[in-house]
């Protein structure tokens, strides 16, 4: 089975097999959320200095934050032509 990379933004790739959710950075749980993986240490910021967009919860409770819109993620994960595959 080959493993699955899906683009994040400025290069940044994630293992499409480990995303449990892409969510808006909007809603005050998403945000706490974000604090709460800041403090333990388990929060990944992607953005580059710019404002987070969408938030990426990972089976292994990571949090990954993206500048990229939550819809074009979900594009990029579904869209074979935007992920990498790497043979096992």
């Amino acid at each position: 089975m080959a493993t699955r990379f899906v683009n994040v933004g400025f290069g940044n790739i994630v293992s499409s097999n480990r995303i449990v959710s892409i969510v808006h950075f909007e809603s005050a749980p998403i945000r706490r959320m974000v604090q709460d993986a800041r403090e333990r240490g388990t929060c990944i910021d992607a953005t580059y200095g710019r404002r987070t967009r969408a938030v990426i919860i990972t089976d292994t409770d990571y949090v990954i934050l993206s500048a990229v819109q939550p819809e074009t993620v979900a594009h990029r994960l579904s869209n074979k032509d935007q992920t990498v595959d790497l043979a096992e």
